[in-house]
């Protein structure tokens, strides 16, 4: 194991994200790894920003990376910034130049000549073997502003006949002209990845560098930056990236769908960056539990959403309560019951967990069913509520049967039902009916029944691979991505989910302050329909549901 290789006293690693972007599911992985691993034997791991490119990072991306590692259960060691290395790393850009190591190119022609586009022939440039002595002096006047952008480079002399393209004479500084967020206009030169994660790495005594197998070849030019300085080097080793199939993650794609408004921003809950999965209603523990059983190799990991969506399901499954919901709600009027008749009925939050409690639900003369669970004509092979049929109500006592209903002339909808109770006369054996459905009865005393609008996602492009689909990943939306239910209906136990809340209680939820958060971590199972949580759009008065995922794989009703 990668322990074994390097059982170090202290172990530390380390989650460098640049901060041009929101994470998605795949740097969970990383995230779990690197964390995980300093957990588990002891050790500590530093969240370090690589913010060596200010041109494509924002605050935004800062503030939403920390959120997510805590969000996810970890704590950093500390946090810190590759931009607090910044003079350090150019004195050891001089220091590389002073041992004949790097030197100072003044040329645009950099990939020509590591063999261009078409793999051609590599060259060294004329100012490859330059003296150092002048390497240095015109090093000190690309910072002081000699050179506009791309006009000069600092590279580093490595070996061009070299089987890696790690080795062939890589760039360590270049020239960009725009404000650090952190250290405003003191530099015009900054240092590459190349350069900087070997040496930050260093500066923070990592025992174990790891990251993904895209970085294998890199771990050649890791090893010798600091060789070559004679400085601590510690031991980089790989895993197999993680990607999830059906759905986009790249920054850029994700703003096109932004802009072309196919979804809201980079938190729509139809995406996968991470502040989209939160929104969503996807706990952080169901994540980890979906890296955990990839488990860590060095294969690339393609992944179906479905695969991904099973262990949500499971881990919901056995950490959130339920309640009754109705998507579509249809009045059922319950003749022979009295009109102020009241029976006040005892759910269990879980029926295999006695420790989540039970609540108490009003039953009256009229309950609100789901239209799916009603036909205007009966069949043999339906088994809920038609006319002349009779269905059982989750938890009452005894079955209503349908007799008359009402429909709307012009839209030719069903407005209402009439139904009987089916209690027995005394001493009469009870038929338990076949089947039983959702309900919400209609109670002013209890604030019952509570609305909702309910926001049912399914997937937001057709195909497993939306960027080969003809034309672009924008060809590739599906078109019903979203189905709003306006009118939706939640039993009265919901109000103390919201109070008992976050379901389940985990660490990354316990103490949220981010005014984003928060109201997901109101879950529950719709009992017969799908897994819910709160959006952050709700407000006093008004409900806004989100489906996290189905109740089944291929539900039947759809959900």
């Amino acid at each position: 194991t990668v322990y074994n290789e390097k059982p170090a006293k202290r172990i530390v690693t380390r989650f460098p994200p640049e901060p041009n972007g929101y994470l998605h599911i795949g740097h969970s992985k990383a995230i779990a790894i690197n964390f995980g691993f300093a957990r588990y034997h002891g050790g500590d791991c530093y969240l370090r920003f690589d913010d060596t490119n200010p041109e494509a990072e924002e605050e935004k991306y800062f503030t939403a990376i920390k959120e997510m590692v805590e969000w996810l259960g970890f704590k950093p060691y500390n946090i810190t910034y590759s931009s607090d290395n910044f003079d350090k790393l150019y004195e050891l850009a001089e220091d590389l130049i002073r041992r004949d190591r790097a030197y100072l190119l003044v040329d645009t022609e950099v990939k020509l000549q590591r063999g261009g586009e078409n793999h051609g022939p590599r060259y060294a440039c004329t100012h490859r073997d330059r003296p150092k002595e002048e390497s240095l002096t015109e090093f000190k006047a690309m910072r002081a502003g000699k050179y506009k952008p791309r006009e000069a480079f600092l590279r580093m002399k490595q070996n061009l006949e070299d089987g890696n393209p790690q080795m062939w004479d890589l760039t360590a500084y270049r020239i960009l002209d725009a404000e650090h967020h952190r250290t405003g206009n003191k530099w015009r030169i900054y240092p590459t990845y190349d350069f900087t994660h070997c040496l930050c790495d260093s500066f923070e005594e990592i025992s174990h560098s790891l990251c993904t197998t895209e970085f294998q070849l890199s771990r050649v030019s890791y090893e010798w930056l600091c060789d070559e300085l004679e400085i601590y080097k510690p031991m980089q080793r790989e895993y197999g990236r993680l990607n999830v199939t059906g759905t986009i993650t790249s920054k850029r794609k994700i703003a096109k769908l932004v802009e072309n408004r196919y979804v809201r921003g980079s938190d729509d809950p139809r995406l996968y960056t991470l502040v989209a999965l939160r929104r969503r209603g996807v706990p952080p523990g169901a994540i980890l539990s979906f890296v955990n059983e990839l488990g860590v190799s060095t294969a690339f990991t393609n992944i179906q959403i479905s695969r991904f969506e099973q262990t949500v399901r499971r881990y919901l499954e056995q950490t959130v309560p339920r309640l009754m919901l109705v998507l579509d709600p249809i009045p059922v009027i319950i003749d022979d019951l009295p009109d102020e008749y009241l029976e006040e009925i005892e759910l269990p939050f879980s029926p295999k967990d006695p420790a989540m409690g039970s609540h108490i639900v009003p039953f009256t003369k009229t309950v609100y069913i789901d239209r799916s669970d009603f036909r205007e004509e009966d069949s043999k092979d339906y088994f809920r509520l038609a006319p002349g049929k009779a269905v059982g109500l989750l938890k009452v006592p005894f079955p209503i049967r349908a007799t008359t209903f009402s429909k709307d002339i012009e839209t030719g909808r069903v407005t209402e039902v009439h139904a009987t109770y089916e209690k027995p006369e005394e001493g009469t054996a009870f038929k338990k009916p076949k089947t039983y459905i959702q309900w919400v009865a209609a109670s002013p005393q209890h604030d019952s029944p509570i609305k909702a609008e309910v926001r049912v996602f399914n997937p937001l492009f057709k195909s497993e691979n939306p960027e080969a689909v003809e034309g672009g990943f924008l060809n590739d939306v599906n078109p019903n991505s979203k189905e709003v239910y306006p009118d939706a209906m939640i039993e009265t136990g919901f109000e103390e989910v919201m109070r008992r809340a976050p379901w389940p209680e985990e660490e990354g939820e316990k103490n949220l302050n981010s005014k984003d958060a928060g109201f997901e971590t109101v879950r529950f199972q719709g009992m017969r329909v799908a897994y819910f949580a709160m959006d952050k759009d709700s407000f006093e008065g008004k409900v806004i549901l989100n489906r996290i995922v189905s109740l089944k794989e291929d539900s039947g009703k759809g959900f």
